[in-house]
C-alpha cells in the first residue's frame, strides 16, 4: 500500500495593505483534523484524499494552514512560527513516504521572505530527500518562482478565474502524483516567463478572452503526452522580486515539445495583453453614472478588495457620494472597528456621531457622518458561495440618511452577498450598491442590476497598476513600463 504525505499552506496578500497579516489569521490544523476538514470539502486536499482513497493508497496528513481573506504581507514572526510548524510536522511524519502532495497558493508573501512557498519546498526537500515525488498545486494568481519550480516534480495550477475547480485541481494534482510513483510519467516542465501583469474582467475563464489561452493550456494537458499546462497571471498586488506571468507545460519526457509548447502559451498572451488590461471609469464619472441612472447601480469598488488583500476601509466612493448630495438609497460595505464600537456602545435605534473610512489605509480621510444604529452583531456567518464561516468581528448597520452602511471589525471577503444578507440587507432594494470584489458570479449583480461601473478609485489592490507603486518586482514590466520589449525564453526543469 503506497503512503503519500499531506500538507497546505494557503494566504493570498498584497503588498500595498499597511496592515500585516498574523498567525491569528490563520485557521491552523494538525493530523487527523486536516482530513477531517476536507472529506467533505470540494476542495484540493478533498479531492486528492478521494484519488489515494480509490488507488488504495494510505494518506498520513501533517499540516495545514488556511486564510479564508486575503490580507497585508505576513508579519515575520508569525511567518517563523507556521514555518517551524509545517516543517517540524513534516519532520515528525513517520517517513519514508512513497510520494507528497502540497496544496499551496503561490502569493503568499512575509517580511523577510518573498517566496515562503519556495522556502517551504526548498526545507522540504532537506526533510524528505530528493528522491521521493512531490507534486504541488497552485492558484493561477501564484507567483511562480523558480525555487518552487526547482524542489517540485511537477505543479498543477487552478483552470478557471472566478475560481471554480478547486476540487479538479486537487484530483489532476492527485492523478499526477500515482502516475509519476508508479513510473509511468517523468516529468519535464517549460516555463516561459512573460513581463506582464494584467488585471480586468477579460481574465474570466468562462467569457473573456484569457479564457483562449486556458483552453489552449487545457489541450496540452490532455493530449499525448501531456501532464500538466496553464497560464499563471500572477498576483499583480504581491510586489516581490518574481513578480510577472509565466506559461507552463508539464510532459512525459518531451523537453523540445514541452519548450515549444510553452513558448506558444506565452507569445499568444502576449500578444493581446492590452485587451487583458481593466477598463475603468473614473470616480466623478461613476457617482454621475449612479444619480442618472433609474433601478440599481453597481459600483465596484475592486481597488479596496479584501478577497484581494485589501483593508477593506476606503471611504472613497462613498465621499464623492455625500458630497454630490446622492438622496437615492445606497448600500456600502465598511470596515472600521473605531465605529462598530461607538455603536455597540450607543445600542440599537441610537443616533452616533463618527468618523468612517481610513481606519488602516491613510490614503482615506475619515468622514464624519450622523447615523442611527439600526442592527448590532457578531459578525460571523456563512458565506453564500462555498457555505465557509466568516468572521468579521462586531458589526454595526448603520444608516446615515438615505446610505447604509454595514460596518465590521474585521475584513471578510465580499465576492457575494453574504455580508449584506446576513445584515439584513437586499442589494435589490437600494439604487447603488458598492461591491468590493473584482468579480462576482453574474447572478448576485450583474444580471439583475441596470448598471455596472468598474469605478477607478484608490486602494491596495487597485487595476490601475501604475497607480500602485511597485518597488520589488523586475523592471521593465508591462504596463508599468508600456514599451517594455518581450523575448521569450523557455527554462526547463526535471528532476528524475
Amino acid at each position: 500500500m503506497p503512503k503519500i504525505l499531506i500538507a497546505e499552506c494557503m494566504q493570498e496578500v498584497s503588498s500595498f495593505n499597511p496592515v500585516p497579516s498574523h498567525y491569528e489569521d490563520y485557521t491552523v490544523r494538525w493530523g487527523d483534523a486536516l482530513l477531517d476538514f476536507h472529506r467533505s470539502r470540494r476542495s484540493e486536499v478533498g479531492a486528492a484524499l478521494q484519488v489515494f482513497a480509490e488507488a488504495g493508497a494510505d494518506v498520513y496528513p501533517t499540516y495545514s494552514a488556511r486564510t479564508i481573506t486575503s490580507g497585508g504581507t505576513l508579519a515575520e514572526a508569525d511567518w517563523r512560527q507556521l514555518a517551524d510548524e509545517f516543517l517540524t510536522t513534516l519532520a515528525q511524519a513517520p517517513h519514508p513516504f512513497d510520494g507528497i502532495y502540497f496544496c499551496l497558493h503561490g502569493a503568499m508573501s512575509a517580511q523577510g521572505e518573498d517566496d515562503p512557498e519556495g522556502y517551504l519546498l526548498q526545507e522540504a526537500r532537506k526533510i524528505v530527500g530528493e528522491r521521493v515525488p512531490l507534486v504541488v498545486s497552485l492558484d493561477l494568481h501564484g507567483i511562480l518562482t523558480d525555487r518552487m519550480l526547482r524542489h517540485a516534480d511537477a505543479i498543477v495550477v487552478y483552470h478557471t478565474y472566478p475560481h471554480v475547480d478547486f476540487y479538479q485541481t486537487g484530483e489532476r494534482a492527485a492523478r499526477l502524483l500515482l502516475r509519476i510513483m508508479a513510473g509511468e510519467a517523468r516529468p519535464v516542465t517549460a516555463v516561459v516567463p512573460i513581463p506582464a501583469l494584467v488585471r480586468g474582467d477579460e481574465l474570466i475563464t468562462a467569457t473573456g478572452l484569457f479564457g483562449r489561452s486556458i483552453r489552449a493550456a487545457q489541450a496540452i494537458e490532455a493530449g499525448e503526452g501531456g501532464l500538466s499546462a496553464g497560464m499563471f497571471i500572477g498576483n499583480p498586488f504581491t510586489d516581490v522580486a518574481e513578480l510577472r506571468s509565466n506559461s507552463l507545460v508539464v510532459l512525459n519526457g518531451d523537453e523540445d515539445r514541452a519548450r515549444r509548447e510553452a513558448l506558444q502559451l506565452a507569445t499568444d498572451f502576449w500578444a493581446v495583453r492590452e485587451r487583458l488590461q481593466a477598463r475603468l471609469t473614473p470616480l466623478d464619472e461613476a457617482v454621475r453614472i449612479a444619480h442618472a441612472t433609474p433601478g440599481t447601480t453597481i459600483l465596484v469598488d475592486a481597488a479596496d478588495a479584501p478577497s484581494s488583500g485589501a483593508s477593506g476601509d476606503s471611504n472613497a466612493i462613498l465621499r464623492r457620494l455625500v458630497e454630490t448630495g446622492y438622496g437615492k438609497r445606497a448600500l456600502l460595505p465598511l470596515v472600521d472597528p473605531e465605529a462598530v464600537r461607538a455603536a455597540m456602545q450607543a445600542g440599537i435605534g441610537q443616533t452616533v456621531r463618527v468618523s468612517v473610512g481610513g481606519a488602516f489605509d491613510r490614503r482615506f480621510t475619515p468622514l464624519p457622518v450622523e447615523a442611527r444604529v439600526r442592527l448590532l452583531s457578531d459578525g460571523v456567518f456563512l458565506s453564500e458561495r462555498q457555505g465557509d464561516v466568516w468572521k468579521g468581528g462586531d458589526s454595526a448597520v448603520l444608516e446615515a440618511g438615505s446610505i447604509t452602511l454595514v460596518v465590521t471589525s474585521r475584513p471578510v471577503n465580499l465576492f457575494d452577498r453574504a455580508l449584506f444578507w446576513a445584515h439584513g440587507q437586499e442589494p435589490r432594494r437600494f439604487d447603488a450598491v458598492v461591491v468590493k470584489s473584482p468579480h462576482c458570479e453574474p447572478q448576485m449583480f450583474a444580471e439583475w442590476a441596470s448598471a455596472l461601473v468598474n469605478v477607478d478609485a484608490p486602494g491596495a489592490t487597485s487595476a490601475n497598476l501604475p497607480s500602485l507603486g511597485h518597488t520589488q518586482c523586475a523592471r521593465p514590466i508591462w504596463p508599468l513600463e508600456a514599451d517594455t520589449p518581450f523575448e521569450p525564453v523557455a527554462r526547463i526543469y526535471r528532476r528524475r
